[in-house]
């Protein structure tokens, strides 16, 4: 099968790779532009774009896509039976959806409708889920609002982050694009509405997503420090400078009556931990931090030099424009 393959992360790299496995024909692939990475601001290829260029196969970096009267001269030139789309950061013009006779697949990592948009594993992690998966679709005009192909599930475990999940669901989603291309070529599947009451949206992550609001219980903070992973992260502010909680566990509450400590008290020090009180009057006990412009630490080496101490509320200033 004659394949246009687009998509840019890592998480895209899986699929790419299992077509080339499977014999099909990539004869192109289109991905983002360069874009300048880390702190010397390197300019920095897109990982589908080196694995694109190992196996010989062209590559197109278009900055726009809708008006790019180029583009559109080279799709139709390169007469695609199929465009496969994987985790590409555009959406695609009506005029670009019509070309392959077999359509626009995309592999989302979410059971559709639920958590369309650009980021549904951090999403639902954060928002507590425990069963996620991924959704081959036929792609419209709308936001992920296509109808599905096929579907499979999986369970988000108690303490798994964005990137571990993302890694599982982007081999999975290999292996279901293969499935749903034999299937469609075969004519087997049929495409099938999906349900719009049930429709939810993951939004692209902002910096200020990761604000941790410490009314919340602790469980739900935990959740957004598993999801928020590896950005914007789940932060808060110590004496105004920024601090990033990267692991902490649920701790039970004193026994006997409730303290009633403000939410953002660090309640307790410990040798590799402390302990801050949440909302409703639940516990998270930190262990892991990364204070800004500095690395990542735990907790107890974290603590040597922090000048933390019992009765200090954290998340009292933060930087401008960053706070919701």
């Amino acid at each position: 099968m004659r394949i246009l393959f687009m998509g840019t992360p890592e998480a895209a790299v899986p699929t790419l790779q299992r077509l080339l496995e499977s014999g099909h024909e990539v004869i192109a692939v289109f991905t983002q532009p360069d874009r300048p990475v880390g702190r010397h601001q390197v300019l920095t290829p897109p990982p589908v774009k080196e694995v694109a260029r190992a196996h010989g196969i062209p590559v197109y970096q278009p900055e726009k896509l809708k008006t790019n009267e180029e583009v559109r001269t080279l799709v139709r030139a390169l007469s695609p039976e199929v465009i496969v789309v994987v985790a590409y950061g555009k959406i695609l013009p009506g005029w670009l959806l019509g070309i392959p006779p077999l359509g626009c697949v995309n592999v989302h990592f979410s059971l559709l409708p639920k958590y369309r948009g650009a980021a549904p594993v951090p999403w639902a992690i954060a928002l507590g889920e425990t069963v996620t998966g991924v959704t081959t679709m036929l792609m419209d005009e709308g936001l992920d609002t296509g109808p599905i192909l096929l579907q499979r599930a999986c369970e988000i475990g108690p303490d798994e982050t964005t990137p571990e999940v993302t890694e599982r669901l982007a081999h999975m989603g290999a292996e279901l694009l293969l499935e749903t291309l034999e299937g469609l070529r075969e004519g087997r599947i049929e495409p099938r509405p999906q349900e719009e009451a049930q429709a939810s949206y993951a939004p692209l992550l902002r910096r200020e997503h990761g604000w941790v609001e410490w009314t919340l219980r602790a469980e739900a903070i935990r959740n957004r420090i598993r999801g928020f992973q590896p950005w914007p992260g789940a932060w808060t502010t110590l004496r105004s400078a920024r601090l990033i909680l990267w692991k902490a566990q649920v701790e039970s509450s004193p026994s006997g009556e409730e303290t009633s400590l403000p939410s953002g008290t660090v309640s307790a020090i410990e040798r590799d931990a402390f302990v801050v009180v949440c909302g409703e009057d639940t516990r998270l006990r930190i262990t892991e931090v990364q204070l800004e412009g500095r690395r990542r630490l735990p907790a107890g080496e974290f603590l040597k030099g922090a000048r933390l101490s019992v009765g200090l509320r954290l998340g009292q200033e933060a930087p401008p424009g960053d706070r919701p």
